[in-house]
């Protein structure tokens, strides 16, 4: 009996400790998802399926800002340092699962639905611009309390970490960038463009295969537990009016971040080539850039255990020297 009990005690300690004291009041889930309309119900029955992808204990939690609701995924152990990840176009954060396993084994990591894209974030208020987009974050950094962290973005969520890195360059202790979108260059004219371009004339899962095709080195290795929330996130999309705001930042921008930024691009990215690498590396006082071989756009699918490695030796620099 005294042996049931203690180890009732120790479960009790488990689930409330678990989660900081702090956080408690935002892991009740809002009416949105304890009841989804017919539209976002199989899109959510998705996305659990593919966090599920993660293979390690998560937290969700639900914070409210001006703009709505904010989802953010929880992982790691609650002593580790904070690592904020910014998902790409579409892709919720349930795209870091081939990363976050290993991220988390010694950061508490932090993924955030873009309140823009489909994910679980829940839009209410109105963007005016995009400077409101950086506004947005760093009210979730408030509310979960962040005061310093490492950012992580990929794609788009790469351009938004640049926006967020330049609002309060304080707040962030190091910054990686996986394949940027349109962050140091203009996206290029190429045949997978064209071929992009072309696919919208056909039918719409026609146009989000030749999608991944340019995208990824490799579309068979994509999970495709994620593949079918991918396609219904596409489903569900539509292209918001901060996208054709997102322009390559200025000479003058990079050269005034403070906090080490790493660059990883494939060599097959449709987005960036060795160019962005090169400004990564002479316009940032503390960049450092490098491209992955065999891989597209999604770097972090097609080679995540490199990817990993690369962002884990990244993170830990200066606790070596």
């Amino acid at each position: 009996m005294k042996f049931l009990k203690n180890s009732l005690l120790l479960t009790l300690i488990i689930v409330f400790t678990s989660c900081k004291p702090d956080y408690l009041k935002y892991t009740e889930q809002p009416d949105y998802i304890t009841q989804p309309n017919e539209k976002l119900k199989p899109y959510f029955e998705a996305y659990d399926a593919s966090l599920k992808l993660w293979d390690i204990p998560v937290e969700e939690l639900y914070i409210p800002t001006s703009f709505g609701t904010a989802h953010v995924v929880v992982s790691g152990p609650t002593n580790g340092e904070p690592l904020v990840l910014l998902h790409g176009m579409n892709a919720s954060s349930t795209m870091w699962y081939p990363n976050a396993k290993a991220l988390s084994n010694a950061h508490r990591l932090f993924a955030i639905d873009f309140i823009l894209e489909p994910g679980k974030s829940f839009k209410t208020g109105t963007f005016d611009d995009v400077e409101q987009i950086a506004i947005w974050y760093n009210e979730i950094f408030d509310k979960l309390k962040l005061k310093e962290f490492t950012l992580v973005g990929a794609s788009r969520g790469g351009w938004i970490s640049m926006k967020i890195a330049l609002q309060n360059q304080e707040r962030i202790k190091k910054m990686v960038l996986l394949s940027p979108a349109q962050t140091f260059i203009w996206i290029r004219p190429s045949t997978d463009l064209l071929k992009n371009i072309i696919a919208l004339f056909s039918s719409e899962e026609k146009q989000i295969e030749q999608s991944l095709k340019s995208m990824s080195s490799n579309v068979g290795n994509i999970d495709k537990t994620y593949l079918n929330q991918y396609y219904k996130s596409e489903a569900n999309d539509s292209i918001n009016k901060f996208f054709f705001d997102m322009k390559p930042f200025s000479k003058r921008d990079f050269q005034s971040l403070k906090m080490p930024v790493l660059v990883l691009i494939g060599d097959d990215d449709v987005i960036n080539n060795s160019k962005t690498i090169q400004m990564a590396k002479t316009l940032i006082p503390k960049g450092q850039g490098e491209i992955i071989e065999k891989a597209g756009h999604f770097l972090t699918v097609d080679q995540a255990d490199m990817v990993n490695t690369k962002i884990i030796e990244f993170l830990n620099t200066d606790k070596t020297q």
